[in-house]
């Protein structure tokens, strides 16, 4: 019996003899690798990507909306705290320190239920957060506070 080199024209023979036997239809081997989706199957494909499109967006996407109140003011506000706050403080919450969140309660609960005293702490910081007065610019402070009191007093509508 003579070795057969692999990519030799007989082991290319011997392969596709391998491959039309065993999709002949014999059993077990002659199964597809791939079986037909059954009806339930595409169903279900088309149901989840129904979901996809109809699914509301996440509340850390930056939202197209202005919120009602002092115009650009407010507009600014939003903005910022989209870019340098809502990482750590998804709709108003705390990632890190659950209880302090910026929820009107917990606002009320520290003594900062107050536009001015959220304004110094997004500026100076407090505990574990650092201020931001920096990177919020002239008037960031501010406006994020604004913002954040607003939302605070609406119960952190998500958008």
């Amino acid at each position: 019996m003579a070795a057969v080199l692999p990519g030799s024209a007989e082991t290319a023979t011997s392969q596709q003899d391998g491959l039309s036997a065993g999709s002949s239809g014999g059993g077990a081997a002659g199964a597809s690798a791939w079986p037909r989706p059954r009806w339930w199957l595409r169903l279900l494909v088309l149901a989840a990507l129904l979901l996809l499109l109809l699914w509301p967006r996440p509340a850390w996407g930056v939202s197209d909306a202005v919120p009602a109140g002092d115009g650009p003011q407010v507009a600014r506000g939003a903005q910022l705290f989209e870019q340098h706050c809502a990482g750590c403080h998804v709709n108003g919450g705390n990632i890190l320190r659950r209880g302090k969140t910026l929820k009107l309660a917990a606002l009320e609960r520290y003594g900062r239920a107050d536009p001015a005293v959220i304004a110094t702490i997004a500026a100076a910081g407090v505990g574990q957060m650092g201020g931001y007065a920096a990177v919020l610019g002239d008037g960031g402070p501010e406006a994020v506070a604004g913002w954040v009191w607003q939302q605070a007093q609406a119960g952190w509508p998500r958008g």
